[in-house]
């Protein structure tokens, strides 16, 4: 995973923290042996936007609709 957000009004209370320690707990107890960002966001309803490529790397932006 490149990055987790949380609301900067929640920013500093250990709960980015906490969801990655859940991410991975849950992917190990899958037998998982390395996390990309893009099937597990995609297991959860995002769809990708659109891809940016800076040399070897690449960011893929995803999203999804509330309500």
């Amino acid at each position: 995973m490149r990055a987790v957000f949380v609301a900067p009004e929640a920013q500093g209370c250990g709960i980015g923290r906490a969801l990655m320690a859940e991410v991975e707990r849950a992917a190990e107890g899958a037998g998982v042996a390395a996390l990309t960002a893009m099937g597990f966001y995609g297991s959860l309803g995002f769809r990708t936007v659109r891809e940016h490529h800076h040399g070897e790397e690449r960011t893929i932006v995803m999203e999804r609709p509330l309500g």
